[in-house]
């Protein structure tokens, strides 16, 4: 009998059994693929998370960046640097996430990989978990297996407030590459094209956040690939996935389990940022799980509300300005992107330093008193 079961090793419940596991509560990750394991994603993690942690992340980091660059339809070019915070981690998923792992194994977690989860009933004041290798026992259950993962479903979340983006990825070998991210927003509607350095090569790919289906990805990309980058995506493997972005506040508990990470649909409506959110939600899952293993009845039930205050709140502004940046991309590049503060800002954000209700009211003003004749779309 385990006190808490994890089903997912990613970020979220990666950052949940560390904590649990530190609290010395039991605690089993069960995860379908074997670590460490391939998962496609820009891999940018804001530095904040390093302070949510008690060790040192170096190991898994692969590069850090301070310099971004802007374009639009690969032209109209602008670069920026950060300055007065810390560099923005570049990470692959796969060492990551097992680094992570590692770490909540070191502290008593327990890991199965190579286990998939069947089905799942609560019997009494247990969770009884069936997996493609036995049954597991749990006094409580976090669902963190992500956007196209079955637990939500299982655990009788059928009317989830989710808006699914899509994305086109591509992982590239390369040698003396630019410690720079690039980002391109004129040639997709809806979403824009990034380019993410590792210290071996590049993470490339596309994606829409507010509609903009029926696109062709990977023709775009590939132009952008070969114009800017002369990177030929056609020789390496394509990875397209959904992207499970925040869409409001919901209900993210039942009976003895929570959603966290993806599977509670927490990334940046504005910026597509998921690692951050998700460990945040890890994080706020263990808080939970703790305070109803240590006697808080109401412990399991305050995690919706928590994850509303404190995540939801700002993403609603978020994605305020989303709707308004991406129903006018050229004005918002105009008159925010390439405004010299606009780096600084974002970086502030995704460090914690400042929120979207601190900007959110004025950068939709600037962009929607830019909509002069001509200057749309």
């Amino acid at each position: 009998m385990f006190d808490c079961i994890i089903v997912g090793a990613g970020p979220a419940g990666g950052a949940a059994a560390y904590h649990l596991a530190k609290q010395g509560h039991s605690v089993v990750i069960l995860e379908k693929e074997t670590l460490p394991r391939y998962k496609p994603c820009g891999g940018g993690v804001s530095p904040i998370v390093g302070k949510w942690f008690d060790f040192d992340f170096s190991p898994a980091i692969s590069t850090k960046v301070d310099t971004l660059r802007y374009t639009w339809e690969m032209g109209d070019e602008v670069e920026a640097k950060v300055e007065g915070i810390e560099p923005i981690w570049m990470v692959r998923r796969d060492i990551f996430d097992h680094f992570l792992v590692q770490q909540a194994q070191s502290k008593g977690a327990e890991l199965r990989d190579g286990t998939e989860v069947k089905g799942i009933e609560l019997v009494g004041d247990t969770w009884q978990v069936t997996t493609s290798n036995g049954t597991v026992a749990g006094k409580y259950l976090i669902a963190a297996d992500g956007a196209k993962g079955p637990m939500a479903k299982m655990l009788g979340f059928k009317d989830r407030k989710r808006r699914l983006a899509g994305a086109l990825e591509v992982e590239t070998v390369a040698a003396n590459v630019p410690p720079v991210v690039s980002f391109e927003f004129g040639m997709v509607k809806n979403g824009y094209i990034w380019n993410f350095p590792k210290a071996d090569g590049y993470s490339i790919g596309i994606g829409t956040f507010r509609g903009g289906e029926g696109q062709d990805f990977k023709k775009i990309l590939d132009e952008y690939a070969q114009g800017l980058f002369k990177i030929d995506i056609n020789s390496v493997k394509q990875y397209g996935h959904p992207i499970c972005l925040w869409d409001g506040d919901q209900k993210l508990h039942t009976d003895r389990a929570l959603l966290a990470g993806e599977a509670a649909c927490v990334v940046d409506p504005m910026t597509a940022e998921g690692i951050r959110p998700a460990i945040f939600s890890g994080i706020k899952a263990y808080e939970a799980i703790h305070g109803a293993l240590t006697g808080d009845s109401g412990a399991i039930a305050k995690y919706s509300e928590v994850m509303a205050d404190e995540w939801g709140s700002d993403m609603k502004w978020s994605q305020r300005m989303a709707a308004a940046f991406y129903q006018f991309p050229k004005v918002g590049y105009k008159v925010g992107v390439k405004r010299p503060a606009a780096t600084v800002i974002m970086a502030k954000i995704l460090a914690g330093e400042l929120r979207y209700s601190d900007v959110a009211g004025k950068a939709i003003k600037k962009m929607t008193s830019g909509l002069l004749p001509g200057f749309g779309k």
